[in-house]
């Protein structure tokens, strides 16, 4: 008589392989999730930099608003965006940010997170400084800090970490 089928040391063997691999992938899944969501940051703060730099160089006279440059962001799922330090819901109801007038020839971008992406904790602040270079006429500098620093070890810094490239004001992001 021939015995078909699978024994049980046998199934027991594919139960342990599918877990050791589960163990592996759900932790690199998550994290995988969490860059995704984060990715939209370095791609709206690039746009905002090109705008800025392009109304400086034909204005030539100070940083402008987001209005003035033409920069419409509106909130996602994943981040509230606006003109000043960090952001909450309300600040950035039309798209162009809240300032009307730039003062002392300095404007603000930011992007804050809404919910948790892994070690990176909800309200944690994605910002550029802009500052217009007094001394290069239309020259335009930038500070970039994820969640108000520079570091290399930032837990928020390595879902976007391209993004201290920006920085030309410390040159941080060409370390």
């Amino acid at each position: 008589m021939k015995k078909q089928g699978f024994t049980l040391i046998e199934l027991m063997v594919v139960i342990v392989i599918m877990g050791i691999l589960a163990a592996v992938a759900v932790p690199k899944l998550f994290g995988m999730i969490a860059k995704s969501k984060a990715s939209e940051v370095g791609p709206a703060a690039g746009e905002y930099v090109k705008l800025q730099d392009a109304y400086v160089a034909e204005k030539g006279t100070r940083v402008g608003t987001w209005k003035e440059i033409g920069y419409l962001m509106n909130n996602s799922s994943n981040f509230y965006y606006c003109d000043a330090s960090s952001c909450a819901e309300g600040d950035n109801t039309t798209g162009y940010g809240k300032q009307t007038a730039v003062t002392a020839y300095v404007a603000n971008w930011a992007a804050t997170s809404i919910a948790t992406l892994n070690d990176c904790a909800a309200g944690k602040s994605w910002t550029l400084l802009t500052s217009q270079n007094g001394s290069a006429g239309g020259m335009v500098k930038y500070e970039a800090k994820v969640d108000g620093s520079q570091s290399q070890t930032n837990d928020c810094l390595v879902l976007t970490p391209n993004f201290l490239k920006l920085d030309t004001k410390t040159m941080a992001g060409n370390k």
